[in-house]
Parts: C-alpha cells; structure tokens; sequence
C-alpha cells in the first residue's frame, strides 16, 4: 500500500452538470506492507506493518504470530515469496520448530483460502481512504484489526449450506 493523497473533488458546472474528475493523485515514496495472518479456529488475526517485503519483516511477523499462539504447532499456509523461502528464514525456521510452512502451488493462488479474509480485512482497514503517511496505514491497520477480532468467529470457507424447507402440514385427500 503506498499513502496516496488527491485532489479536492470538483464542484458542478454552472449548466448543472457534474465535472468530472481528472485521474491524477499523487503517490508518496514510501511504500507499506502489511502482513496478516488468521487463526481459522476462532477467527483471531494478528496484522503488521512494514516499510519493506523482505526475511527480516517476514520472520518479524512470524515471532508474532508464535506470540499469539503460545501452545500447539502452528502451519503458515503461504505463497512462494523470495522471503517465505529464503536461507535466512529457513535457518530461522530451524530455531522454532512450532512453525511449519506450506507453500501453495505456483499458478494455484485459489488454493489460498486466506484470500476471502484478505477481502474482508482490505475493506475494512483500507477501501476508501486516502492516506497521507505509512503511520496512517499503520493505524488503520490496528483499528480494523481490533474491530474485526471484537467480533470473530471461526472461519468457514464457502456458503453455508441452504436452510431446509419446513413443510408446514400435509394434507391427504381421500376420494
């Protein structure tokens, strides 16, 4: 996400008709990453922030994903990023042996179930907002990380299963 500002929104011709908008916004120079991840059990997310996609943030974000997951092992379902796979972070790997990857197949990214939680979390913290500066990502990737895990639950992928109709009474006619 990189903090875009536009300019102000146009007024109304004087024949009543809307102007419409000229397409130019500027970006600012420092771009921010945001990592999350989902706890699919009971629907707890733990974001992040950072000013580079690399091992460092990466591995990072992986201490904070073992700290909100104190017991059992913990399987990081991801994509085949540089950083996912790189000797840094293999050998980091190596000291925490609660984590274990799985990488999705190259060209499979349906097969990333994370992708309906990423909709979910992109709408919330970032849709419609213009930000002026990585700080700004960064706190509205808090509060909407806060909000959505006040109100969690576990994570089901797919549509529920229809309601089954009740019939009401059957009658039976007899000639």
């Amino acid at each position: 996400m990189i903090p875009r500002t536009f300019p102000p929104a146009p007024g109304w011709s004087p024949d009543g008709h809307r102007i419409k908008n000229e397409i130019e916004y500027g970006r600012g120079l420092e771009k921010t990453w945001v990592y999350g991840g989902l706890r699919v059990t009971d629907g707890q997310e733990v974001t992040m922030t950072a000013s580079s996609r690399n091992s460092e943030f990466y591995q990072q974000f992986l201490c904070l994903l073992e700290e909100a997951n104190p017991t059992g092992d913990i399987v990081v379902v991801t994509d085949n990023l540089s950083s996912h796979n790189s000797l840094s972070t293999r050998t980091w790997l190596q000291d925490h042996p609660r984590i274990r990857h799985v990488f999705i197949p190259v060209g499979a990214c349906w097969l990333n179930l994370q992708e309906g939680w990423w909709r979910i979390f992109r709408k919330a913290a970032l849709a419609g907002h213009s930000f002026a500066d990585p700080d700004e990502i960064t706190d509205a990737t808090r509060l909407a990380t806060a909000q959505l895990n006040a109100r969690a639950r576990p994570w089901i992928w797919g549509r529920p299963a229809p309601p089954t109709r009740q019939l009401r009474h059957r009658y039976v006619y007899r000639l």
